[in-house]
């Protein structure tokens, strides 16, 4: 793979057999990032389980304490009360059918999350095909208010790929080092929260922090 002469540049200043602290690697990150635009920051982290296990799975959110610096659309699913207090609690867009059938006959989708109630799953599940056979976590809910105000607030889901890593923003370039790292650690947190029982061995592998467009920085797992 050939990369830029700014890649390049950046990845002179990392020695790439050393594990960084956390500030450190945060610190080196932002110091690398030297794109135009503001890069978002992402965290690679391996772990020591078997995903092809049902046991071993590793998945969940948190809400990151200064955010995701990114502008959530969020598109609720409700009727009566529920609607709302969806429209109360800052959503987008409110609706039922009438959105079904937006998203099916003029393929519309400025939105980035959609939460719904539990009773209008039926209607949502016309959309299956579009939207994933999956909701994210905490997305099916009677508390809409609740749900919407932690995706505003920056809600991000964490799961475990078919490789056994987990991909995950924790900011962007414009953060300091300080909510970075405080974005970081929240995240890692719940990671090891998430721990499956069944999972022997070591369980965080590895840890890499970078850049949209910057090299790789190795963190030491053993600081969380």
């Amino acid at each position: 793979m050939k990369h830029g002469k700014k890649y390049l540049e950046s990845a002179k200043l990392i020695e790439s057999s050393k594990l960084y602290d956390p500030d450190e690697a945060v610190k080196l990150a932002l110091q690398t990032a030297k794109t135009k635009f503001d890069e978002t920051m992402e965290i690679s982290v391996r772990l020591g389980v078997d995903p092809r296990q049902a046991d071993q799975q590793v998945r969940g959110a948190v809400v990151l304490p200064h955010g995701t610096g990114k502008k959530v659309r969020v598109l609720v699913f409700a009727k009566g009360e529920q609607a709302k207090a969806a429209e109360e609690a800052g959503a987008d867009y409110v609706g039922a059918e009438e959105l079904v059938a937006k998203i099916q006959g003029e393929n519309w989708f400025d939105f980035d999350v959609v939460v719904a109630t539990p009773n209008m799953m039926g209607v949502v599940g016309r959309l299956g095909r579009v939207l994933g056979p999956n909701p994210k976590s905490g997305t099916v809910t009677m508390d809409v208010a609740k749900a919407i105000s932690e995706i505003k607030a920056g809600k991000v889901e964490y799961r475990l790929d078919k490789q056994a890593i987990i991909h995950c923003p924790i900011g962007k370039k414009s953060f300091t080092a300080e909510q970075l790292t405080a974005n970081l650690t929240a995240l890692m947190n719940a990671i090891n929260r998430a721990k499956p029982a069944a999972a022997k061995g070591v369980y965080l592998r590895s840890v890499v922090l970078s850049s949209t467009m910057g090299p790789g920085i190795k963190v030491n797992p053993l600081k969380f």
